[in-house]
């Protein structure tokens, strides 16, 4: 018998894009993911002027827009994280325009 050679990766890498309802969660723009599909799937999220299924592909300068009933939330994606951050470090993935 042959064994399989894993095919593991050894070295942590930052994505280059990251579904938005993830990245909405993990900045903390939106406290829960299924909160995040359900405005994305209602039309209140816009991607770059567009609006956005909670599946988009996210990259570093994208432009997400949130609309509200009474305000309009704009920030520019600076940075996409490994996994979820802490609170402190989570405000750094965005700034707001």
């Amino acid at each position: 018998m042959m064994k399989r050679e894993s095919k593991r990766q050894t070295v942590a890498e930052e994505p280059d894009s990251i579904r938005l309802d993830l990245f909405l969660k993990q900045s903390r723009l939106i406290p829960r993911r299924t909160l995040a599909q359900q405005v994305c799937q209602h039309g209140g999220i816009r991607v770059n002027g567009q609006p956005a299924k909670p599946g988009r592909s996210i990259k570093t300068g994208d432009l997400i827009e949130w609309i509200q009933p009474r305000k309009r939330v704009q920030v520019r994606v600076l940075g996409i994280g490994v996994s979820s951050p802490i609170k402190s470090e989570a405000s750094a993935l965005f700034e707001f325009i």
